[in-house]
């Protein structure tokens, strides 16, 4: 059999936990463009409280996801994606019974709390072998962007045809069919695998909190995740007040989403084998710039609101793409995981900051100063991301290592000596090696063959 196919529990784990988490996903998304119109009617309903509740998921998500990963590698990934599922479905049916605003931001901040990607990713990595990871991981994230394209035009859907009760109490659902998923679909790992590459290592965080060119990405990732939830508390109402019902906002989602990942690829590509990354990266931050111009100035014109939303969610995708590749490429050897974890901190806390400064805005001043200050954020995003060097083109990879390759002192100079490698890490006790590698230069076959020619 072929190495490089995978098995039946591989195929198992993959579909399984990448439809795991696409439910969670799916269940976050569907909220965010119909908080802020259906959210005013609740008792107590401000944009201010709109905002906070927009904002207290990621709030929340940013306060567990790293102790949560941590907490699987003991208790083990399955028990901890349960539980978090139904911490997840408690507070969607919170949510669904309340009138109240208040009763709507305890059960955002409860379904925030089931934090559980860290064990997710974990758990892929205890049943995929090595030369199949990064495929079961693209998955997960390709899976992650159909989600959110799914969720922008079914959220609004259903909300309109049902309420906006029915839609928490439809998210519960999915979380529970996500705990059925995990309980009878996803195969249970015979051990914990030690992965650097997809767990936080203890007592790693100051040597990652410390590389700068990490640190100016986390600061992206978290601005672009401001950018999209103060948006998402003045886009719906700007919409609204141009003359566009709420119940026909699916439309300008969907007709968005179909041409933001049909531009999506040709930028992907040309970023990655061309080498030009960071000038993509700059140029998707400069759109963002003009996308929240543009829905300054548009006022209450529908079609400049269309053009804008447009222009955002092209370079919206793109970032979502190329960041966590960048973060990749970044990463030292044998810190990605925790590299990751960071990152998604990052993310999590833009969405608490973007939800609550939106809604506070919003209350202030309307549309036109949540965008005045989306463009303010997108022009020190550009400033900072000037400073930025080409990131080093090498792919993260983690070899096994013999007893004998165990042994060997000089395996590390001799990794080091391949062509194309960047830095190689020698995990003894996990009977490990972590390689920075140009793999268009030397790939993980020869790696291998290297360390098993002892």
């Amino acid at each position: 059999m072929n190495d490089n196919v995978m098995t039946p529990q591989e195929r198992r784990a993959t579909w399984g936990l990448g439809t795991v988490f696409s439910l969670r996903m799916l269940g976050m998304f569907m909220v965010l463009p119909v908080l802020t119109t259906y959210g005013m009617a609740l008792n107590g309903a401000s944009e201010a409280l709109i905002g906070i509740a927009i904002g207290i998921y990621g709030l929340a998500q940013a306060v567990f996801q790293i102790p949560f990963g941590l907490v699987s590698d003991r208790i083990g990934r399955k028990p901890l994606i349960v539980g978090g599922l139904l911490i997840f479905a408690l507070g969607s049916v919170i949510a669904a019974v309340s009138d109240s605003i208040w009763g709507i931001i305890l059960g955002r901040a409860l379904q925030g709390s089931g934090a559980i990607a860290a064990a997710v990713m974990a758990l892929l990595s205890d049943l995929t072998r090595e030369q199949n990871r990064t495929k079961a991981m693209a998955f997960i994230g390709v899976s992650f962007g159909i989600t959110f394209a799914i969720a922008m035009v079914v959220g609004p859907i259903v909300t309109h045809a049902f309420g906006l009760h029915a839609l928490f109490w439809m998210i519960a659902v999915l979380a529970l069919a996500g705990i059925a998923i995990t309980l009878t679909v996803v195969p249970s790992a015979d051990a914990h695998v030690l992965n650097r590459e997809s767990s936080i290592v203890r007592g790693s965080f100051s040597k990652v909190l410390s590389n700068s060119r990490l640190l100016k990405l986390n600061f992206g990732i978290m601005c672009l995740h401001i950018l999209l939830m103060s948006s998402f508390v003045a886009l719906p109402l700007a919409m609204q007040h141009a003359g566009l019902a709420a119940s026909e906002h699916w439309k300008v989602y969907l007709v968005t989403m179909l041409v933001s990942f049909a531009a999506v690829l040709p930028f992907i590509i040309y970023a990655e084998k061309y080498r030009r990354m960071k000038q993509v990266f700059m140029g998707c931050v400069a759109v963002l710039f003009w996308a929240e111009v543009l829905l300054w100035f548009a006022g209450q014109h529908l079609w400049g609101i269309i053009a804008g939303v447009q222009l955002f969610f092209m370079a919206f995708n793109v970032m979502e793409a190329i960041l966590p590749s960048l973060i990749s490429k970044e990463s030292p050897a044998g810190y990605k995981g925790t590299a990751m974890g960071i990152y998604s901190t990052s993310q999590f806390i833009g969405v608490a900051i973007g939800g609550s400064l939106g809604g506070w805005l919003y209350g202030l001043q309307g549309a036109g100063l949540v965008f005045i200050a989306g463009a303010v954020i997108a022009a020190l995003w550009f400033a900072v991301s000037s400073t930025m060097k080409e990131p080093p083109y090498v792919s993260s990879l983690r070899i096994t290592l013999s007893e004998l390759a165990v042994k060997d002192s000089a395996l590390t100079s001799r990794l080091m000596a391949q062509p194309g490698v960047a830095e190689a890490v020698v995990v003894p006790e996990e009977r490990s090696a972590y390689v920075k590698v140009d793999t268009k230069q030397t790939n993980r076959g020869q790696l291998e063959a290297l360390v098993n020619a002892l």
